[in-house]
């Protein structure tokens, strides 16, 4: 099944910097998840400053449950960055 996840960082001072200590570690991930063909397109999610402050991606996964356990693994959930998650089941269009 396809799935949004919309995350939202912290709001917290100390928030950015969150982020910015586990990137790499969560970019890595991300990689693995592209290679295992789940992640179908992802991106920061941008304030009016263009400054990161969210992610949004579209995942494939077999079940639910497979897409928490990755998403309890990444970095940005295990390090606090995401606060607030939203995964929404969708089915995306086909336009080939």
């Amino acid at each position: 099944m396809q799935y949004m996840v919309t995350a939202y960082d912290g709001t917290d001072p100390e928030a950015p910097d969150r982020r910015k200590a586990v990137r790499p570690a969560h970019i890595d991930g991300v990689r693995e998840l592209k290679a295992a063909g789940n992640l179908i397109a992802g991106g920061a999610i941008l304030n009016e400053k263009g400054e990161m402050i969210g992610s949004t991606l579209y995942v494939e996964f077999e079940t639910r449950e497979e897409l928490n356990e990755w998403l309890n693994r990444d970095p940005y959930v295990s390090g606090g960055v995401w606060q607030d998650i939203t995964v929404t089941p969708i089915r995306l269009a086909n336009l080939d």
